[in-house]
């Protein structure tokens, strides 16, 4: 029983080796959720094209923060905002934190801040 005893407490520093214990959390945890959605949302918009159809957009960027639709004569547009960086530390969202990108009859004709300003 002995030998048991002293095997197993000589072999538990091998066994446990690869347990890690986090007292403070790490980056990929829930408080970094929203780096990593805007940094995934950044590196999305800068690979768009103009001329890019919505439906493929949004199957790439998922749904967005925001979403605004105005009818014109001259064709249908459609702005939706992704958060692309944070400018206040109080958990919600708002356009200011937001990258517009402007659709008009369904296909990308711009995005950033000058272009949603033309309409």
């Amino acid at each position: 029983m002995k030998h048991i005893a002293l095997l197993i407490a000589l072999s538990a520093p091998v066994f446990l080796s690869g347990c890690v214990i986090s007292v403070d959390g790490d980056k990929h945890g829930s408080g970094a959720d929203w780096e990593d959605r805007e940094y995934n949302n950044r590196k999305h918009i800068s690979n768009l094209n103009i001329g890019s159809a919505y439906e493929r957009v949004v199957g790439k960027m998922g749904v967005a923060d925001f979403s605004e639709l105005e009818q014109r004569e001259d064709g249908t547009y459609r702005i939706l905002y992704y958060r692309t960086q944070r400018t206040m530390d109080d958990g919600i969202t708002t356009k200011d934190e937001c990258t517009p990108l402007v659709f008009k009859n369904g296909e990308l004709i711009g995005w950033g801040s000058s272009a949603s300003q033309h309409l």
